[in-house]
């Protein structure tokens, strides 16, 4: 990161309990959500379900500027269902992805590229890069 990065924005939330019956808050108010342990009985989501939405939502963000570049706009019902896996590896917990990102009506070619090029620069993609498996499939 360069010293010439510009804060575009700064996410705040608190949490406390953990994925244990937990809760975490965002300082504007706008999450509010309780945590449960992944496949529990409990009444909340969990870490990977929010991390799950987060990367799919900046993703096609990204694949917008994409298209936008292409001169290209996006099907009305493109999609990504992100999968997160929680590993437990040898005593380490790890996770692992999948993006399988829906371009309905677009040419396969042209929908690769646009993926390809969304997975570059989504910020997301840029943080996990070399640190999980991740797959990114065209649907």
């Amino acid at each position: 990161m360069t010293q010439a990065a510009k804060t575009l924005y700064t996410a705040r939330t608190h949490t406390s309990g953990g994925r244990h019956d937990g809760i975490s808050r965002s300082s504007d108010g706008r999450l509010d959500v309780k945590l449960s342990p992944p496949g529990g009985a409990g009444i909340g989501t969990n870490p990977e379900q929010l991390f799950a939405a987060g990367w799919s939502a900046c993703f096609e963000g990204a694949m917008e500027i994409a298209a936008r570049k292409r001169k290209i706009v996006l099907p009305r019902k493109s999609a990504i269902d992100a999968e997160i896996d929680l590993l437990l590896d040898g005593g380490t917990f790890a996770l692992r992805a999948r993006l399988n990102v829906s371009l309905p009506g677009l040419d396969p070619e042209v929908a690769r590229g646009i993926i390809d090029d969304a997975h570059q620069t989504c910020p997301y993609s840029i943080a996990v890069r070399g640190n999980i498996d991740v797959t990114v499939a065209l649907i």
